[in-house]
């Protein structure tokens, strides 16, 4: 018994120290929230060799300047204070940027991402070599190009919309900054400058395809196998010269024609009738819309968006500001309906998403992304822009006037608007994922409420519950990358210290259903409806200690007294990273590195070797003793058992002899969540429900068994008295009631 003790005490010795070294190596790379916070951890020398120091602009502008004996050579600013970043994954790209006086970028740096680019097994250093790749653009360069210069070479395969992110608010953010700056003779925009633009509109006549293209509604960009092989090989790249399209020259790779429907004349006549009442229906105000053309052998579609849901080889581009689409807000159109229209290939209706700023009487540029893959995780873009403005005769053209800086009340309701567009477009393109999720807790919830049937059918409840968590594991988990985490207790926490708002949390729809989900289990069946069905890592000790048994790894009981002693350090774990978020939030996320969870489900067991010898050290103690992880080292199990204490129904059974004389539930439960009086603790109980399995088992419960027996040897005409002692000694009795002795 000692030395078992001692060896379980060498174990978590041996895991603190682990811990420790791997949060210490975890601490230079953590993100930071403002650009004070990132230049005080960036040498000035590692941007400028030459500097002494770094010193703030001032008056209020997120900038710093490079001084080298007090002369500024150079300036710092983060992309995300000047422009928008929202990636793949809804949350902001956060990158260093560094100008020169000369209006180049000097370097840049990845700061801070939440990209699931990681999970499809693309390493992160070929995100962090694409943005190095930034040094030496010439801002001015990029600012008189139209919708920016086309992404460098070298894009990585399976993080085109990542990549395309970074590219266009890293360009957009340096031209910002050089002219607030005055870099490269490059002057602030002049709101009183700026021509106004309205539209006319019209909905008469039908025009046939002729003349839309005639007079400019729809525009085209043909290009020919030649035409493609001449501009890689222009943009010098060895390996993309290596591969060029075989073929005629003169053989068409794509037609691509494009029109916006914003003047009802122009849609009416592409869509047809029936088609156009459609398009009014579901066109909401505010939004516009596009219609997509093209046949030859290259689409502008492709297929990613069939896996990701967004369209990676076109983008329409307005004044700087891009705008990508989704499948959400498109429609395949089978044909166009105007007169002499050619038979086009491919035929695409697009709308703006909710949150998108687009003046359609302003002239954009359509930019299409001409891919060649150069390598298994590679591949090198060319750009090429159809500029489009509708027609004189649907635009009119008004003086310059002066525009109103809008008041701070109105600029923050915008932001709020822009906020609640968001999140509402990020559920509705995981609509089917929110509806498997809300099936499956559904599915959960009945099987509770109807729990007393269920568990009378040991073989059905077995499997079942290995059904369920295999489901956790692998759709909650690994698809849908639902874990919970501590870190959403501690966010959540701060938000309501601080600047509370409900947008930030709905940017994570399953993330979001299931802490709902968690919230109303905590009332009726507290933390064991999360822990011991929900959480996919819980799933994978759970799963992979059954597999132990059956190979014939034998099991560790712990004694009591020391379980009931190392069950503690989960609570103080949390209690610690709960302090410590209320001085730093930053350090505290650092610290819940104590979490396997980002490891072994969010990032599938891709990262650093220390990283995965935490993991596997702890999965390794799951085979020895169940759920090992879950019983004393989860902050995020404490942090549900504490608010777990107000549930408000007790649904488990037990007897009143219950651990005297027989302790099979307490042997068999797999937390030892059963003290050996046969009382269950709620705090430690995840819900199992192996405990009323055997609750009414007939061939393993004595109190069962002794009630049968009894039945069978007692006459059909028995006294009330025998029939009331029995019933007595098989009544229940609450879940923490203190048992009597006789």
């Amino acid at each position: 018994m000692i030395k078992f003790a001692l060896g379980i005490r060498q174990f978590l010795v041996g895991f603190v120290v682990l811990w420790t070294c791997l949060l210490l190596s975890s601490l230079p790379v953590q993100a930071a929230e403002t650009i004070r916070d990132v230049i005080e951890n960036t040498p000035v020398a590692s941007f400028y060799p030459e500097a002494d120091e770094w010193e703030s602009l001032g008056n209020g502008q997120p900038i710093y300047v490079a001084k080298k004996q007090n002369k500024s050579i150079g300036y710092a600013f983060l992309n995300t204070d000047f422009v928008g970043a929202v990636g793949y994954s809804g949350k902001p790209i956060v990158v260093l940027i560094a100008l020169d006086t000369e209006g180049s970028i000097v370097n840049a740096k990845l700061v801070h991402h939440a990209e699931p680019i990681i999970l499809s097994g693309i390493p992160e250093q070929k995100i962090i070599d694409f943005i190095e790749g930034y040094k030496g653009t010439d801002i001015l360069t990029v600012a008189r190009e139209k919708g920016g210069e086309p992404p460098p070479v070298d894009i990585v395969s399976g993080a085109t919309v990542t990549v395309m992110v970074i590219d266009d608010s890293i360009k957009r953010a340096s031209v910002r900054v050089a002219k607030l700056l005055g870099l490269a003779g490059l002057k602030p925009d002049d709101p009183t400058t700026r021509v106004q633009r309205s539209l006319i509109l019209k909905d008469e006549t039908v025009y046939d395809w002729d003349t839309l293209v005639g007079n400019g509604a729809v525009r085209r960009l043909h290009l020919s196998l030649g035409d493609i092989n001449k501009a890689f090989e222009e943009q010098g790249n060895p390996k993309a010269i290596a591969k060029p399209e075989k073929g005629d020259p003169q053989e068409t790779y794509i037609d691509l024609y494009v029109a916006s429907l914003a003047i009802p004349e122009v849609a009416r006549s592409l869509l047809g009738d029936n088609e156009y009442r459609n398009y009014q229906k579901r066109l909401k105000e505010g939004q516009s819309a596009f219609l997509v053309m093209g046949l030859g052998q290259y689409s502008f579609r492709g297929s990613g968006y069939v896996r990701g849901g967004i369209f990676d080889r076109f983008q329409v581009v307005q004044d700087g500001e891009t705008v990508r689409f989704i499948d959400r807000f498109y429609k395949n159109i089978g044909r166009v309906e105007a007169d002499n229209a050619p038979d086009l290939k491919e035929v695409g209706l697009f709308y703006t998403p909710p949150d998108t700023v687009f003046e359609p009487a302003d002239p954009w540029q359509l930019q299409l992304l001409v891919q060649r893959a150069i390598g298994a995780l590679e591949k090198v873009f060319i750009a090429f822009d159809v500029s489009y403005q509708l027609p004189d005769a649907y635009v009119k053209v008004e003086a310059p006037a002066v525009v109103a800086q809008p008041a701070v009340s109105v600029r923050s309701r915008e932001e709020v608007e822009a906020a609640n567009a968001l999140w509402q477009r990020i559920w509705m393109q995981k609509l089917p994922e929110i509806g498997i999720l809300v099936g499956a807790i559904a599915l959960l919830t009945i099987v509770f409420f109807v729990q007393n049937q269920i568990v009378r059918r040991t073989i059905l409840t077995d499997r079942f519950r290995i059904a369920f968590l295999l489901f956790t594991l692998f759709w909650i988990g690994f698809y849908a990358q639902a874990q919970l985490s501590v870190v959403n207790v501690l966010v959540f926490a701060n938000a309501l210290l601080t600047d509370f708002q409900w947008q930030f949390f709905l940017m994570e729809p399953l993330i979001f259903i299931l802490w709902c989900s968690v919230a109303v289990s905590l009332l009726f069946w507290g933390r064991g409806a999360f822990c011991g069905w929900l959480c996919p890592f819980g799933a994978l000790q759970e799963l992979l200690n059954k597999v132990a048994r059956r190979i014939g790894i034998k099991q560790i009981t712990v004694p009591w007294w020391l379980h009931e002693r190392l069950w503690p350090i989960k609570y103080l774990a949390f209690l610690g990273l709960l302090g410590i978020s209320v001085y730093s939030l930053h350090l505290a996320e650092t610290l819940s590195e104590i979490e396997p969870f980002r490891t072994s489900i969010v990032l599938r067991f891709m990262r650093g070797w220390p990283y995965l010898l935490f993991v596997f050290s702890l999965l390794a103690a799951g085979l020895f003793i169940e759920r090992f992880y879950c019983r004393y080292l989860c902050p995020l199990g404490a942090a549900l058992a504490i608010p777990g204490k107000l549930a408000m129904f007790n649904w488990l059974k037990r007897y009143r002899n219950c651990g005297d004389p027989c302790q099979k539930c307490a042997q068999d439960c797999m937390v030892q969540a059963i003290d050996p009086q046969g009382n269950i603790n709620p705090n430690e109980c995840l819900y199992c429900l192996n405990c009323q399995q055997l609750y009414y088992d007939k061939d393993v419960c004595p109190v069962v068994i002794h009630a049968l027996a009894k039945a069978r040897k007692s006459e059909p005409k028995a006294d009330a008295t025998a029939a009331d002692k029995d019933s007595e000694y098989r009544r229940p009795r609450r879940l923490n009631q203190p048992r009597s002795y006789e």
